[in-house]
C-alpha cells in the first residue's frame, strides 16, 4: 500500500513559443530500497512537450509499506531485472503519473504551457502485446 509521495526536485522550461503538437509522458523508476515491510522507490517524471517546444522533470520517491513476503519478492525482482512485479509497478506508475500531473500543472503555468494531463490508468500486459 502506497502511504505517500515526495516531490524533491522540479525543473520546467519553454524552449519555444511554438504551439504545442503532442505530450510524451516518460515515467523512470531508478532505486528501489527495502527494509523489512519498507518500500521506498526513488523515480523520474519526464512531460515532453512536442517538436521541442518545453520540457517538465520531476524526480521523486515513491513509500510503501507491503507484508514482508511481498517486499522480498519486490527486492528480488528489482536485483534480478530492475523491475518491479507488474501488479506493484502498476500501482506505482499510475501513483506518480497522478501526482507529477497534478503537481506539475502548477508549475508548468508559470511558464505558459499547457497542464501535463494525466492519462488513463497505465495497465501492463505480456510482453509484446498491446
Amino acid at each position: 500500500m502506497i502511504t505517500g509521495i515526495k516531490i524533491s526536485k522540479v525543473e520546467a522550461k519553454r524552449d519555444k513559443d511554438d504551439e504545442v503538437a503532442g505530450l510524451n509522458i516518460n515515467i523512470g523508476i531508478d532505486a528501489v530500497n527495502v527494509k523489512g515491510g519498507e518500500v521506498s522507490i526513488a523515480f523520474n517524471y519526464v512531460a515532453s512537450y512536442m517538436e521541442g517546444v518545453g520540457e517538465l522533470r520531476m524526480n521523486g520517491t515513491v513509500m510503501s509499506k507491503e507484508e514482508a513476503k511481498f517486499a522480498k519478492e519486490i527486492s528480488d525482482t528489482w536485483e534480478k531485472s530492475k523491475k518491479l512485479p507488474d501488479s506493484y509497478a502498476e500501482l506505482v506508475l499510475n501513483a506518480v503519473n497522478y501526482a507529477c500531473g497534478t503537481n506539475g500543472t502548477l508549475v508548468v503555468r508559470a511558464i505558459n504551457l499547457a497542464p501535463p494531463i494525466v492519462p488513463p490508468r497505465i495497465q501492463l500486459g505480456p510482453q509484446g502485446k498491446q
